[in-house]
């Protein structure tokens, strides 16, 4: 095949690739999570730190998963950042003594597990699970 017609395929599935990467996150929380959808800013605010509590004053763990898709998904479309700058945030506030950084999962099932059982949990995944001991949560924009 010709470096040409390579390039031209190449280019005709970048849409594709785009699409793809366009989708969200859904977010599960913890049962005792007493709001039924979160706006995006409080969302980037739990997530950053900003805030430690949900819209209904009730506490919020946020966590996350350590790598992958979902979680570059994530961290682009509800913080505006990528892996290596949500690191580098979360390093300033445990080294000035502002925070501590969410607690990280190495797969979905072990974030939900976590989420299922810790009161205030708030996390991510790239798929609904068929679990129903923790919750979805809509993001508004409003």
């Amino acid at each position: 095949m010709s470096p040409t017609r390579c390039l031209i395929l190449l280019l005709a599935f970048i849409p594709c690739w785009s699409a793809a990467s366009a989708q969200d996150v859904i977010l599960v929380a913890n049962k005792s999570v007493r709001i039924t959808e979160i706006r995006d800013a409080d969302l980037r605010a739990i997530f950053t730190g900003e805030k430690t509590r949900f819209a209904d004053g009730s506490h919020a763990v946020p966590v996350t998963l350590k790598g992958g898709p979902a979680h570059e998904v994530f961290l682009r479309n509800h913080l505006g950042e990528n892996p290596e700058e949500f690191r580098a945030r979360w390093r300033q506030a445990v080294f000035t003594g502002q925070g501590a950084m969410p607690r990280a999962f190495d797969s979905e099932a072990a974030l939900i597990e976590y989420v299922a059982v810790t009161s205030g949990a708030l996390g991510y995944v790239s798929r609904v699970s068929t679990r129903d001991d923790v919750k979805y949560l809509p993001v508004t924009k409003r």
